[in-house]
């Protein structure tokens, strides 16, 4: 089940079982030449956040703004995908080391209101 609530920011990411072996769908897909979400939303990086740190910069009011791509506690990294641990405890999925968030002020997919704020904030691209 997939689903995203702005009020709280839960996300609930589903695993694609394939063959006889379990893999990890990506957690991500492409649209328009920008990630997104499993809800369609557009996703974006932090130039704050350091490729590889395993760490997120935004937490608290800026996590509020820009809510993480969550990962559930059974969720595995694949391919350019990784799973890191926020502040929080919570996990958050991340692309080529750099942590995965929405935009709050998307209104619906396809959205792209957030690429370029504050000139920190890019749409996640491949």
């Amino acid at each position: 089940m997939q689903f995203f609530t702005r009020g709280t920011a839960a996300l609930s990411l589903s695993l694609a079982m394939l063959g006889a072996g379990a893999q990890a769908a990506a957690p991500a897909q492409l649209a328009d030449g920008v990630f997104t979400g499993p809800n369609g939303m557009t996703l974006y990086t932090f130039d704050k956040d350091a490729a590889g740190s395993g760490k997120s910069v935004c937490n608290g009011p800026c996590a509020t703004n820009w809510p993480p791509l969550l990962a559930a506690d059974s969720d595995t990294a694949s391919g350019d995908f990784s799973i890191l641990t926020r502040d929080d405890g919570k996990k958050q999925w991340a692309l080529k080391g750099k942590p995965l968030y929405f935009w709050v002020k998307d209104a619906k997919p396809g959205d792209k209101t957030g690429d370029g704020v504050n000139k920190v904030w890019q749409s996640a691209k491949p």
